[in-house]
């Protein structure tokens, strides 16, 4: 079976996907499936894994600062009041997405992450969502794009007022963050988040 995992010139092991763009790797080695808790560094990842819906991660890697500096550097106090001008204006920005839906659910989702402060807030929301078990991924095909949590997870957000947060999006945001561990079992990366055994 094809693992999938490429060693690279510095003799780590790492999956296809991370092995070659250095942007990747880099991303790959010090950022995801790294435990994140705050409430500004999951709406970030929210936000962004939104906007990746439909596309690739290494185009909307390719456009963080742009998105950062668009999106007020992703402060839901100051995106809960972007209006119609303020989103003609994205509309307008080369530097990220032009969607107009996915940017609506950008200030719907500030709006909502506000809301959810008197309820623990939106870190504690996504995490209470952590499984009692993590997937154990020998190859990239063993990797799941759903799960019962992540279908869980985007029913509660869905109903405390959020967008663009399907089930495989939450999946992807709880890999990203570190809810579950997808690294591939030969990676070298498998267990260091300290979240999960390798």
């Amino acid at each position: 079976m094809e693992s999938g995992i490429i060693i690279g010139d510095d003799n780590l092991a790492r999956p296809a996907w991370a092995a070659t763009d250095l942007m990747m790797r880099q991303y790959y080695d010090t950022e995801w499936g790294m435990p994140v808790h705050d409430e500004h560094g999951v709406f970030e990842r929210l936000s962004l894994e939104a906007f990746q819906s439909g596309l690739s991660w290494a185009t909307i890697l390719r456009k963080r600062e742009n998105f950062r500096a668009a999106f007020s550097d992703f402060d839901p106090e100051i995106i809960a009041d972007f209006d119609e001008a303020k989103v003609e204006e994205l509309l307008g920005n080369a530097g990220i997405i032009r969607n107009r839906a996915k940017i609506l659910a950008t200030v719907k989702n500030a709006k909502a992450t506000l809301e959810l402060r008197e309820d623990g807030g939106l870190a504690n929301f996504v995490w209470s969502f952590k499984p009692e078990q993590t997937p154990r991924p020998h190859s990239f095909a063993q990797i799941p794009t759903t799960s019962q949590e992540s279908i869980a997870m985007s029913k509660a957000l869905k109903k405390r007022g959020f967008a663009f947060v399907g089930p495989t999006t939450m999946f992807a945001l709880m890999e990203a963050l570190g809810i579950v561990d997808t690294h591939l079992l030969g990676s070298h990366r498998r267990g260091t988040s300290g979240i999960w055994p390798a």
